[in-house]
């Protein structure tokens, strides 16, 4: 499944030039197809100000935190590290900022344009544990596509 998700991604980024649009159809295409992705969205850092990231388009339930700074959160954290973070379980990790009480898990994998980091894609999963090595290697290289798209674009 990752494989035709991947492929659905990539053909529909060479199709368009609007972010927006790509950022949308990765998070649909994402959490309808993967039910244990129970919430999917990207989180990009604002250019004038580099230590804030703002919520972009998501699937899932809404949430109050729209702006993290890059000093906060497992999604601070994973900018500031620059790195893949994954969680096995948000409640024994003293950074993660409640967005449900459902979540049980978490991966952050940030996006770079030209070698820098502009975003990311957070996804949360109602079941402990949910990310292992092959959604890790899926959801980087849905990153890649977003920051091939951005970088064609610039």
């Amino acid at each position: 499944m990752f494989r035709e998700i991947l492929f659905d991604i990539e053909q529909f980024a060479a199709t368009t030039t609007d972010l927006a649009a790509v950022q949308r159809f990765t998070v649909d295409a994402i959490a309808t197809r993967l039910p244990h992705y129970d919430w999917v969205g990207f989180y990009m850092l604002v250019p004038e100000d580099r230590t804030m990231l703002v919520l972009g388009p998501f699937h899932g339930a809404p949430t109050d935190h729209v702006r993290i700074p890059v000093a906060q959160g497992i999604c601070g954290a994973a900018v500031a590290q620059g790195e893949t973070i994954v969680v096995d379980d948000v409640a024994a990790d003293p950074r993660y900022l409640s967005c449900s009480i459902e979540t049980r898990s978490e991966i952050v994998v940030p996006i770079r344009v030209h070698g820098e980091i502009v975003g990311e894609i957070d996804i949360d999963s109602h079941t402990p544990a949910a990310f292992g090595a092959k959604d890790r290697s899926f959801v980087e290289e849905c990153a890649a596509v977003v920051g091939n798209f951005l970088e064609a674009a610039s």
